[in-house]
């Protein structure tokens, strides 16, 4: 379905019975709500969870904006979570969220607890905590302060510095290729990495995209507001709290700790093998853990 906003409009699905226990799947910056896996959502439903995905504005099935005509910030991102809650009539879920995804979710725990039924966070940074300069320092060379969280793996840096100044690719083949690379390197070291399921996912996330270009976007509502993330705050979280890192975290590594140790009661949760993907050897034991961390 579309959820029709006041300024763009934002595409969703379910997944289960109405009646069933809500999860709200959060998926990180720049990408669509597909990266959560079909047999991942399949394991929740079995369970008796009634599962919604949806596209953030500017990826996928979503609108695409005209930023220069109608910028808007990360603030706006945050708060199309409540839209799309509304419009499914939620008013309060489970909320699911990877990457930037858990920032959005730790941040709507703090401003509406009320529509926080618990909190679960996969391969996510503490909010507040600087993520965004430390990676920019990384890329950049730039030596990071004492206190700062820890820097993305030396491949993970060395890919995008590398990207940085690659030419754009000239066809869809040669962009898949890129996404490939790029899913290859998020997938990390401690599972053999599928290239035929790795293709064909990206594949599907090019050629669902309204305009693949848009996803930028993303980064100028960053900067467009870049005190964004309130800091000092995590120990306000009342939500019961999972957090959850893989064993080859590339992009985040050590950050799950960061976040269980300011939010009162979490839980932190290792899953061997994982990096900054969902690929399918993790699907189960992950399931596993949202449905009892969402239970009750």
């Amino acid at each position: 379905m579309l959820v029709a906003m006041h300024d763009v409009n934002i595409w969703s699905e379910e997944f289960g019975a109405e009646t069933d226990t809500p999860i709200l799947l959060i998926m990180g910056s720049m990408s669509q709500g597909v990266l959560w896996p079909d047999e991942f959502i399949d394991r929740l439903v079995a369970g008796g969870r009634r599962v919604i995905r949806y596209d953030h504005r500017d990826t996928g099935r979503s609108d695409t904006v005209d930023f220069t005509a109608t910028p808007y910030t990360w603030d706006d991102i945050k708060n199309d979570v409540y839209r799309v809650m509304d419009a499914h009539g939620l008013d309060s879920a489970h909320l699911v969220c990877h990457s930037a995804g858990g920032t959005l979710g730790q941040f709507i725990a703090v401003e509406r607890p009320e529509r926080v039924s618990s909190l679960a966070v996969i391969g996510s940074s503490p909010l507040g905590g600087g993520e965004g300069a430390v990676l920019m320092r990384a890329l950049l060379g730039e030596a990071q302060p004492e206190g700062s969280l820890p820097e993305p793996s030396p491949e993970f840096v060395a890919f995008f510095r590398a990207l940085m100044t690659a030419a754009p690719p000239a066809d869809r083949s040669a962009q898949i290729d890129g996404m490939v690379e790029e899913q290859r390197l998020l997938h990390g070291t401690g599972l053999p990495f599928d290239e035929d399921a790795a293709r064909k996912l990206q594949e599907l996330i090019h050629d669902r995209a309204r305009d693949l270009t848009a996803v930028a976007n993303h980064r100028m509502a960053a900067a467009a507001k870049p005190d964004f993330e309130p800091v000092g705050v995590l120990n306000q979280v009342k939500a019961r709290t999972l957090v959850i890192e893989g064993s080859h975290e590339p992009v985040k590594p050590g950050h799950s700790a960061v976040i269980a140790e300011q939010i009162p009661g979490a839980r932190l949760m290792i899953l061997q093998g994982m990096g900054h993907t969902l690929p399918s050897e993790v699907h189960e034991e992950l399931a596993a853990a949202i449905l009892e961390h969402t239970a009750g």
